[in-house]
């Protein structure tokens, strides 16, 4: 499979933006996908976050989309970082969104009286419910919601009441997404821009995942048992079931793979986190020792060398 890479030249420019912007911030507010936390999480927002120090309210959208056993790990793994306080919502539910002013104060305490209105930076990855959950703060709709990434291409600057400001970031990627796994997660959760992926790829991978995590949730949706099946199959058969046939009769893996992702994606497969804190530390220890095997090959290369000469 090929790597998932995506970084929209408007986002370089949103980048520095947001760097000049955190200086007169009091509390950064990150926007990530309950369904993979740490995978939706821009590195260069913590990165810029922690130069100047702010605290960060984390809020994990989608949640009704996410296996809520899973969210509540993810809770307690960020809840336990200093300067962090995070939360799991629906930013379409309005009796969630009405919560989030109180716990912004909460997080920056000092900033009371007059003169002292609580400055916000709402930051995430595209598509990730941004501009919804500003629409729910200030109670009318204010920013362009749509299901493609990247809407938002400017910032903007909003008040929600006399003593809270909003600035509202457009989505931002990173340069370089360092782990295969989660570029193909992203581009499941539909972050990532359709002219950067091979759709069949995404599905595989999704695929191979949730027959791992959930293979009883798929076995309900389309009736099928995946018992043996990895992801290449498990797309074959629903086309099958689906019937969707190329010309000749054979399954169409195009049409069984565009299928599953919207399935995914829509919550017909039912509630489903693509991510633990457990997971999530075992990818990282595992591609930190294949880091540690490649350059230990390296030394080893240089020694025989040197002892040949």
């Amino acid at each position: 499979m090929a790597t998932v890479q995506w970084f929209p030249g408007h986002m370089n420019a949103a980048r520095k933006k947001a760097a000049e912007t955190m200086e007169i911030t009091d509390l950064v507010i990150e926007v990530l996908d309950a369904r993979l936390p740490a995978a939706s999480s821009n590195p260069m927002v913590e990165e810029i976050r922690l130069a100047r120090q702010r605290p960060c309210l984390k809020i994990l959208n989608k949640s009704d989309l996410a296996d809520p056993d899973v969210t509540q790990q993810w809770l307690a793994y960020f809840n336990s970082q200093p300067g962090v306080k995070a939360v799991a919502l629906s930013c379409k539910n309005p009796v969630e969104v009405a919560r989030l002013p109180a716990l912004c104060r909460e997080q920056v305490p000092h900033r009371v009286g007059p003169g002292k209105p609580v400055r916000m930076l709402l930051m995430g990855i595209p598509n990730v419910g941004k501009s919804t959950l500003m629409n729910g703060l200030m109670k009318k709709r204010v920013a362009k919601v749509g299901d493609e990434p990247a809407v938002t291409k400017q910032q903007q600057r909003l008040y929600l009441n006399k003593t809270m400001v909003l600035t509202d970031m457009p989505g931002l990627m990173w340069p370089k997404i360092a782990y295969d796994s989660d570029g193909y997660m992203l581009a499941a959760s539909h972050a990532i821009g359709v002219n950067a992926i091979i759709e069949e790829e995404v599905a595989t991978f999704l695929g191979d995942l949730l027959i791992r995590r959930y293979p009883q949730k798929l076995e309900e949706r389309y009736r099928i048992s995946v018992e043996g099946m990895d992801g290449i199959a498990l797309i074959e058969a629903i086309a099958k079931r689906r019937g969707f046939k190329v010309r000749g009769g054979d399954p169409d893996f195009e049409k069984g793979a565009h299928t599953f992702i919207q399935d995914y994606r829509s919550g017909a497969l039912g509630r489903i986190s693509l991510e633990t804190p457990e997971t999530r530390q075992a990818m990282l220890d595992e591609a930190k020792a294949e880091v540690e095997a490649k350059a230990a090959q390296e030394v080893s290369k240089m020694e025989k060398g040197e002892a040949l000469l």
